[in-house]
């Protein structure tokens, strides 16, 4: 780093719209916190998905069919607040996407971290809860950041991003254009990425318990910082 007109200047590859949000690097970050939060409330808050919506629809249907009404509600609840999630997260964005003092993506992350870090307090009685509340803060972010280098992608989950990649392999393997492979190198690797955060939250969860979301809160930290420096004067470039 060096400093031109007392700012500081970082160069790193971004997307070709130079925005911190889209890069490759704070989508990784946040498949990494996205995995991790799947993983944390699958091993420690009763069996329930806090991101795979599809698999608590599967669950839910199955429990109401044979009359377990109890335990169909504890994942139908977390499918309605990811609902409430995007909806809340759609409204922040057409309201304060013009702020200056702090981007809208950074007030949405400031709000998940404030949320997870209050749910690694609550105790196993309170499980339903904590998990409605990780499903919210998990359909905020997939709401909230959307692209990876310019392609559409979700970063708290797998289906879209596989069907993508394996999309866009086939076509460079029959049309041989180099955009396209590294179109699906974007998509497996946030794959591959989501998948170590699920593997290192679904150990430590399993280890250590319910305050092991504060790890997830600390990943999200630092995509703040990553959208941060631009802010701070930092000069992002595409190669």
């Amino acid at each position: 780093m060096k400093t031109i007109r007392k700012k500081w200047v970082w160069r790193i590859r971004l997307s070709a719209q130079n925005q911190m949000s889209e890069s490759f690097c704070n989508s990784a970050v946040l498949a990494l916190s996205g995995g991790f939060q799947d993983a944390y409330t699958y091993n420690t808050r009763n069996e329930v998905f806090s991101n795979a919506q599809t698999g608590n629809v599967v669950l839910m249907s199955q429990n109401f069919m044979i009359g377990e009404w109890m335990n169909a509600l504890k994942y139908l609840f977390p499918i309605l607040a990811f609902a409430v999630g995007v909806f809340i997260a759609e409204r922040i964005q057409n309201r304060y996407r013009y702020a200056k003092r702090l981007h809208w993506r950074q007030s949405i992350l400031l709000a998940e971290i404030g949320i997870l870090f209050f749910v690694g307090f609550f105790p196993v009685e309170l499980n339903t809860i904590a998990t409605i509340l990780v499903s919210f803060t998990c359909a905020m972010q997939v709401q909230t950041f959307r692209k990876v280098n310019g392609y559409a992608y979700a970063s708290t989950m797998c289906i879209g991003n596989l069907r993508s990649g394996t999309a866009i392999l086939s076509l460079y393997l029959r049309e041989k254009k180099p955009e396209q492979l590294k179109q699906a190198m974007y998509y497996f690797g946030i794959i591959f990425f989501f998948a170590v955060g699920a593997g290192i939250g679904g150990n430590l969860s399993a280890k250590f318990g319910i305050h092991m979301i504060w790890f997830s809160c600390l990943l999200l930290l630092i995509s703040f910082f990553f959208m941060s420096l631009e802010k701070l004067g930092v000069k992002v470039e595409e190669k």
